[in-house]
């Protein structure tokens, strides 16, 4: 028997401990902002009465539009059979809206045996006044580069990232103004602009579940320790030991040793002060996380999370998801990238192996029922084995964390009646899209990547229930529309820049020292 390809996830500890408390927090780093710093901008001032959210979803391996929001019916195309096309039962529409949708029933999702049950149309029925769809073409094929062009419209404001833009606009007055959830790869890839505020440029949080423990040294421990001694000691580190030690003497000049050394004393007091810890903490006391224990208390809104997310405990994308909302609520980012990862993950109290090149047992695949399989290896890059299924099943994932996402946001007023979600816009973001032919009436195929797409934008603040472009049915390729009117143009093109300046429009960012395009049909035209 050859080694497992695949193994289920088991890296999330089943138990609390102070060492996996401490794992936790060595890697996390608190963002070096000026909330943290002392004085603030009259800009930001500004900004943080009228502030903007950003969600990035990061679709990796290329969500395909056609297989979404854009699908085509086979008797609307010439070439149905040689082109992903779908059954007319499959796609559905929605009254009132442009949008498609497919909802698959299907006994497995490329080799593993496991109902692929979607259902999109679900989600463009809750949410289609809100969501936009706009065509675009991109010029890499490349995973790390059309990750990083897709946030930067391929460096079109001087190699800025839309997180970025989004933290220097609204986010000089929150602790923490750009976080990665996960690794978030090239669509959380910092940025070319070195002239950026230092507190613009993305903070990764690599375990979002364990993170809010490093917000305070004192908190979460068998037993407290005397603030006073802590800052005794902390002033006898900072003042005496670490200036006369070698490493100062060599490296004392270094920008990054200096900058480290400013963010000791009043700003981590301010951040310790701030009551952080408790307010992100994503789950409640339980066996597997006993925090009452370490004298921490549960978060009162951990139990609506568990409702919208209902597998928190063992899907890291739904973590990040419900990490992202209290970020939010709590003013602690400005602008949150999160995503699936490109891990198999199966449901906890399965014991699953994938052998290799041979086959798997019939045992083993018939235990699999419709939700085992969490996420499938390489997220929406498994459509390289196994198209339909794959972009069915992620696209599915992506809509449910959407979904979670926006009604919190909308549940949760942020002043005089406006909620948090009529302020934050929701990008899923792509890497590029799917090759469009399959062999001749395959129901299952593979296929490479493409440079056509289009992407899905959910906002109050965006051109809502409207799709800009379109596909053409009879090549499955997308096409482009006017900037201002958002009429369709077949023929054209959307370039990387446009789309990126789009966005940043629609978010009320300035972009008029970047001389990017205008395009007003990208915005939510208000009475």
């Amino acid at each position: 028997m050859s080694k497992p390809m695949f193994k289920q996830d088991r890296s999330r500890p089943r138990t609390l401990s102070r060492r996996n408390m401490l794992r936790a927090t060595a890697a996390a780093a608190v963002a070096p902002t000026l909330w943290l710093e002392g004085e603030h901008s009259s800009h930001a001032a500004e900004s943080a009465d009228d502030p903007r959210f950003l969600i990035v979803f990061a679709a990796d391996g290329g969500a395909s539009i056609i297989d979404s929001a854009l699908a085509i019916r086979a008797s609307e195309s010439a070439n149905a059979a040689t082109l992903n096309t779908f059954e007319d039962s499959l796609v559905h529409t929605v009254r009132d809206s442009p949008f498609r949708a497919v909802d698959l029933d299907r006994n497995d999702l490329g080799s593993i045996s496991v109902p692929v049950q979607t259902q999109q149309s679900e989600f463009i029925r809750n949410h289609h006044r809100d969501m936009m769809v706009a065509t675009w073409t991109r010029t890499s094929v490349n995973h790390a580069i059309g990750q990083r062009r897709s946030v930067t419209g391929n460096e079109a404001w001087a190699g800025r990232s839309l997180q970025e833009l989004a933290a220097l606009t609204y986010g000089e007055q929150v602790p923490i103004p750009n976080v990665h959830l996960g690794g978030a790869g090239g669509f959380g890839a910092r940025g070319t602009d070195e002239s950026l505020p230092s507190w613009c440029f993305g903070e990764t949080v690599s375990e979002p579940a364990l993170w809010p423990l490093s917000l305070d040294g004192m908190r979460g421990l068998s037993r407290d320790l005397p603030r006073d001694l802590v800052s005794e000691a902390r002033a006898l580190r900072n003042d005496v030991l670490d200036p006369s030690s070698d490493f100062a003497k060599v490296f004392g000049e270094s920008r990054r040793l200096q900058h480290w050394q400013s963010l000791r004393g009043e700003p981590q007091q301010r951040l310790e002060s701030s009551g952080l810890l408790e307010k992100l903490l994503v789950f409640g006391h339980s066996e597997d996380y006993p925090i009452e224990s370490y004298g921490l208390a549960t978060n009162p809104e951990s139990t609506r999370l568990r409702e919208v997310f209902p597998n928190l405990d063992n899907d890291p994308f739904e973590t990040q998801a419900a990490m992202a909302y209290l970020m939010l609520e709590h003013r602690v980012a400005t602008t949150v990238t999160l995503g699936p990862s490109s891990d198999f993950i199966a449901r906890g109290d399965l014991d699953i192996d994938f052998y290799g090149d041979s086959e798997m047992p019939a045992d083993d695949a018939a235990q699999f029922a419709a939700g085992d399989i969490i996420n499938p290896p390489l997220a929406f890059d498994f459509s390289h084995q196994a198209h339909r299924s794959t972009q069915a099943f992620m696209w599915d994932r992506v809509y449910k964390a959407a979904d979670g996402l926006i009604r919190l946001l909308k549940a949760r007023e942020f002043r005089n009646g406006e909620s948090f979600w009529d302020r934050t816009m929701i990008v899923i973001a792509s890497d590029f899209g799917r090759s469009k032919k399959r062999p001749e009436g395959a129901r299952e195929f593979g296929t490479a990547h493409d440079l056509n797409n289009g992407m899905v934008v959910l906002s109050p603040m965006v051109a809502g229930n409207r799709v800009l472009g379109g596909v053409d049915p009879d090549t499955a390729m997308t096409y482009g529309f006017d900037p201002l009117s958002g009429e369709p143009r077949p023929g054209r093109t959307m370039t990387e820049p446009e789309i990126f300046a789009g966005l940043l429009q629609a978010l009320g960012v300035d972009t008029t020292e970047a001389g990017l395009p205008d395009m007003p049909s990208m915005r939510r035209i208000r009475a």
